[in-house]
């Protein structure tokens, strides 16, 4: 017999908290539990004045990042979008289902007026994604740059360092490849490029 579903009505009521809707072996949770990103406040800290309009979290920031790179979401409009909609992700940020999630403008002029200077964004991202790699978050065999998947389980700890490097370099290039076009939409001027420093070589080490 075919079965007919009724439909529930939508405008009930129901008490449920944000972290049920979450599946308890979600990614998000695992990365939660196993990564501790407050180290990104003390790399980040003489970058904000101690006075004016609040900015966005920089470990939001970053966790809206990871969302983009560990999900494969082809965007950061798109990503931000499907924050929206998405509890895990919202769960992971640390924003409620009712709470207003930043514009793409919003995340673009902090990572512009924070990060265009300097190789700090990429040296962070790097050093994250070495950890996620450790705890077997990402495919061992595979790391995704400029569209195409390459090896990443040589045996040496310097080779998958190297491709982690490259992974974040290129996903940063792509950011500000949007960036810019948002910036030129606005008459703005766009970023400049960066040269990979020395710091970030030490933390792929």
């Amino acid at each position: 017999m075919m079965g007919i579903k009724k439909k529930a009505d939508r405008t009930q009521i129901e008490m449920l908290s944000l972290d049920d809707l979450v599946p308890k072996n979600h990614l998000v949770r695992k990365i939660d539990a196993a990564i501790d990103l407050s180290f990104i406040y003390d790399e980040v800290k003489d970058l904000y004045k101690p006075y004016g309009r609040e900015s966005i979290d920089p470990v939001v920031l970053i966790k809206i990042v990871m969302i983009q790179y560990l999900f494969g979401i082809r965007s950061m409009r798109q990503t931000l979008k499907e924050i929206e909609v998405n509890f895990a992700y919202r769960w992971y940020l640390g924003y409620n289902m009712h709470e207003q999630l930043p514009h793409f403008s919003t995340f673009s002029k902090n990572y512009s007026r924070r990060f265009k200077d300097s190789d700090l964004f990429e040296t962070i991202f790097a050093r994250i994604l070495c950890e996620v790699n450790k705890y077997g978050f990402i495919d061992d065999e595979n790391i995704f740059i400029d569209g195409t998947h390459i090896k990443a389980n040589a045996n040496t700890h310097k080779y998958r360092n190297e491709v982690i490097e490259e992974s974040a370099r290129v996903y940063e290039k792509s950011l500000k490849e949007e960036i810019n076009k948002d910036r030129e939409l606005h008459n703005k001027k766009p970023l400049k490029e960066k040269e990979t420093s020395e710091e970030l070589k030490k933390t792929l080490k």
